[in-house]
């Protein structure tokens, strides 16, 4: 059995974005699956942004927010799935007082570093002079 503890992922922060890499593209074997952590703290939200080739899931663990996913806009609260097929424009926004936190799967696989660039991870309000 193959396991990574939160605490033992490698962490990449994005102004106010926090992803732990819980596997990234072909880590631990997986052929088909990258699987990241991601926090959103309080005001914090996503630019709109697709992946070509890969569907994508997320189950919100904590927190609540709103998902934008083709253009339609839900609130989204744990326990929730929300799907997002390929190449659809979608984005996640934190507009609570605490922190929103959430599991991002990806099959076929997307390496983190093209998942969570800085042009893909534009946090709103972020400005250059605060990083």
């Amino acid at each position: 059995m193959l396991v990574r503890r939160l605490d033992e992922a490698a962490v990449v922060e994005w102004h106010r974005l926090r992803a732990h890499v819980l596997m990234d593209a072909g880590e631990l074997g997986s052929r088909n699956l990258s699987v990241t952590w991601l926090t959103l703290p309080a005001g914090a939200s996503q630019t709109l942004r697709s992946q070509e080739e890969a569907e994508q899931a997320y189950v919100v663990v904590r927190g609540s927010g709103s998902m934008s996913v083709a253009g339609d806009e839900q609130r989204v609260a744990e326990g929730d799935l929300i799907l997002v097929p390929p190449a659809t424009e979608h984005s996640l926004s934190n507009d609570g007082e605490a922190e929103l936190a959430c599991v991002s799967i990806q099959s076929p696989p997307v390496a983190a570093s093209e998942l969570y660039s800085d042009q893909l991870a534009e946090v709103a309000g972020y400005d250059d002079e605060d990083d």
